[in-house]
């Protein structure tokens, strides 16, 4: 990861100088993580470059908004228009987007209504979230002590800033202990989701994905991933998963935005499968960069161009 090439940010309404982007140390936000925000990609295709899913993408986050009661002050359309722009001024065929709504200088106190609501949207090139060589050889994880929230605690439908206070603990967990990741129960000790991805394991031929109530994240490229899955043929289950499964899947791989797809080749130090990237994984891998590449038909209509121009 490196911001070295940002050139400019989109803050509410006008693009600043990367050095310029800054938040008020007054700022709700910094005091009580009262944020929501996103992740999505633009793709360099063979047409060019384009941005994979962005209105669902979008929509998850005015969803969120609307679960914190935060009224983004702009059209979806504007909003969308906002993320080319940002995109199209720092001069990316590909990188990452990372849209934020937050709360602003109002009032300091655990009441957010008295502090406006502002957005930001920045991006940057990302490449491989988990390394270069998780994709072909997978990462070894472990189980987390932390489980994910409970519920009616956190929505976790949400995404907001404050949760990935749960995600860090978990991720740091593993690091140091020598795991590229860790992966979270809910508070029935059923597998829920990674850090920052969601999950699939191939388990007596089916694909299994613990469901939205499992405390995790509507994952958007957990739903293209389930997709792509049925259009080929595999047998999807959303179901509550049990720790040991974990231990007995014949592949297991993670979900996400920045993750892409990517396999897991052990867990607790147990191998999964054959502890390489199984059939399963790399024909949905296969499939799922073919389209985001452009050298298969978008039948889903998942890409949008990033426009060469503004919209006057």
């Amino acid at each position: 990861m490196s911001y070295e090439d940002v050139q400019k940010v989109w803050m509410s309404g006008r693009l600043v100088d990367f050095a310029d982007a800054r938040i008020h140390a007054f700022a709700h936000v910094l005091h009580y993580g009262s944020a929501m925000f996103e992740g999505a990609r633009v793709y360099k295709t063979r047409q060019g470059s384009a941005a994979f899913r962005i209105d669902e993408h979008i929509k998850r986050m005015y969803d969120s908004c609307k679960v914190y009661r935060m009224e983004i002050p702009y059209s979806r359309e504007q909003f969308r228009d906002a993320i080319f722009e940002t995109v199209r001024a720092n001069n990316f065929d590909e990188c990452y987007i990372r849209p934020l709504v937050y709360r602003g200088v109002g009032a300091l106190g655990v009441n957010p209504f008295r502090s406006p609501v502002e957005v930001l949207i920045a991006v940057w090139r990302w490449g491989k979230y988990l390394g270069d060589e998780a994709l072909d050889q997978g990462v070894d994880v472990c189980v987390s002590s932390w489980n994910r929230m409970a519920p009616n605690t956190f929505p976790a439908m949400a995404k907001a800033t404050g949760n990935y206070l749960n995600s860090a603990l978990i991720k740091m967990e593993a690091i140091v202990n020598g795991y590229t990741e860790g992966i979270a129960l809910d508070n029935a000790g059923r597998i829920s989701e990674g850090s920052g991805e969601n999950i699939f394991l191939v388990y007596g031929g089916k694909l299994l994905t613990p469901p939205l109530s499992g405390t995790i994240l509507p994952g958007i490229t957990r739903d293209s991933v389930m997709t792509l899955a049925r259009d080929a043929g595999y047998t999807v289950v959303e179901q509550q998963i049990a720790r040991e499964m974990l231990y007995l899947a014949d592949e297991i791989f993670f979900t996400g935005t920045a993750v892409e797809l990517t396999p897991i080749r052990s867990v607790d130090r147990i191998t999964v499968g054959t502890g390489k990237r199984g059939p399963v994984t790399e024909r949905l891998q296969k499939d799922f960069f073919a389209l985001l590449k452009g050298e298969a038909e978008d039948r889903y209509g998942w890409l949008t161009p990033v426009p060469v121009e503004a919209r006057v």
